[in-house]
């Protein structure tokens, strides 16, 4: 690419000889003659210096001359950047136009035009695939699954019978959607229910056998949805697990049945979303958060790492540890349990004081 096209991409000014071209995007210390360094921050600016870059991504105001560059891309915010510059550098999966010879697909399956169907993909029956598609080796998807245009089904996905999935879908390699739903009962009321009601307590222990709950539901994702490699979305029992349009699940993330999230979410890393459990949009959770289930949680939730959200969260709160508390709440608790072992001294100290004069009264009966 030229510099002078990466530039109108951003969006972004520039400076300096347009016409470089560019072949790839590198660390400054690590960039040569012919790679585009991301230096968008000014400590990253010495190691400019140590690689062979003649043109770079900087931060405004910066003296690319001064700096040794023939020329500069100036950006105020460097990871709106980072989007622009590696979806501009990106190459995709590499997936030959048309459908594999090994590719398995029903007949009454209904392909879009364009798509590239890769080696030992199984396609159901009655299943629609949408125009643009590229479907990597080994994927299966189910009888009856609706997929958008322009979707990235990356290798070994596994999408089930009766799925609505819209467009430009992208999931990583892995996942699974559509499972069954993790959902068993007793014939007689059992020790969870009993504690669950009682929360602590339960009637005589006796021996239970589990019956599944079927799971007869689907699965609803919108438009622009990202699926994280490995993640695994439970089926619903009755009614659809829905994923609002633009939410983003990061690798091994598990929703649960009749889960419901909503728009623009992100979910990071090992999250885990009990079933039935409702998620609002723009709501952030960090990595290994869990959202118990038959709970709610707001719009705009941001939950920090590691928060263990047990009862329902309104809107807007920021969130951390486990139990959840708000953020400052939780900050200031652990200040407090941090003091502890001095206040246990101070308040000995204190009993020996006060008490040690009338001759030890702490150790009376009764006290």
């Amino acid at each position: 690419m030229k510099l002078a096209d990466i530039a109108a991409t951003l969006g972004a000014r520039a400076e300096g000889d347009l016409g470089l071209t560019i072949m790839r995007a590198a660390e400054p210390s690590e960039a040569g003659p012919d790679d585009l360094a991301l230096a968008m921050n000014p400590k990253y600016a010495g190691g400019l210096a140590k690689g062979l870059a003649q043109a770079a991504v900087l931060w405004p105001g910066a003296d690319w001359q001064g700096l040794g560059l023939k020329a500069a891309v100036f950006v105020d915010r460097p990871r709106l950047a980072m989007a622009g510059i590696t979806r501009a550098f990106d190459p995709g999966p590499d997936i030959a136009a048309g459908i594999h010879v090994t590719a398995l697909i029903d007949p009454s399956a209904k392909i879009g035009e364009r798509a590239a169907i890769g080696p030992f993909v199984v396609i159901g029956r009655d299943t629609k695939i949408g125009a643009r598609a590229r479907i990597a080796a080994h994927t299966f998807i189910g009888e009856e699954s609706q997929i958008g245009d322009d979707a990235l089904i990356l290798h070994g996905v596994r999408i089930g019978a009766r799925i609505r999935i819209g467009h430009r879908f992208v999931c990583q390699p892995g996942a699974v959607v559509g499972a069954d739903g993790f959902s068993f009962v007793t014939p007689e009321k059992s020790g969870v229910e009993q504690v669950r009601e009682t929360l602590g307590s339960r009637e005589e222990i006796v021996a239970q056998n589990w019956l599944r709950i079927h799971s007869i539901g689907s699965v609803e994702i919108g438009d622009d949805v990202e699926i994280g490699a490995n993640c695994a979305i439970d089926r619903g029992t009755i009614r659809a697990t829905r994923i609002g349009s633009g939410t983003k699940l990061d690798n091994l993330v598990h929703l649960g049945h009749n889960v419901e999230v909503g728009r623009d979410c992100l979910l990071c890393g090992q999250v885990g979303i009990a079933g039935s459990a409702k998620v609002g949009n723009r709501v952030v959770l960090g990595g290994q958060c869990g959202v118990s289930d038959n709970i709610f949680v707001g719009d705009d939730v941001i939950a920090g790492g590691g928060t263990k959200i047990f009862t329902n969260a309104p809107a807007g709160r920021v969130l951390l540890g486990s139990p959840a508390l708000k953020m400052e709440t939780h900050v200031e608790a652990w200040k407090n349990i941090r003091r502890l072992s001095r206040l246990f001294a101070q308040v000995a100290e204190l009993r020996a004081t006060v008490f040690g004069a009338k001759g030890g009264a702490e150790d009376e009966p009764g006290r």
